[in-house]
């Protein structure tokens, strides 16, 4: 599940069947939040951080819902950053 806002963007790996959120990652956190990057760099440390978060729990596969969201800018940064660190959806 992907939201976003002007600034930020936060994202999470939810688990339909128990309603508990897995991993996440977000702007917010102190680690991005430092580093002082654009939006559209933001949302690829997004991508990397949670692509990572989600193989120390051995997280292949997961479905991409991007709300109402178009798939441009931002959120193809984001969804495609994932493929490259190994998820599938």
């Amino acid at each position: 599940s992907l939201s976003k806002s002007l600034n930020n963007l936060s994202a999470q790996i939810i688990d339909d069947k128990e309603k508990k959120t897995l991993v996440s990652a977000s702007s917010i956190e102190k680690e991005i939040k430092i580093k002082k990057v654009k939006k559209m760099e933001k949302s690829i440390l997004i991508g990397e951080i949670l692509a990572k978060r989600a193989k120390e729990k051995n997280i292949n596969n997961v479905y991409f819902d991007r709300g109402a969201y178009k798939y441009h800018g931002r959120v193809k940064n984001f969804a495609e950053t994932l493929r490259k660190n190994g998820l599938k959806f």
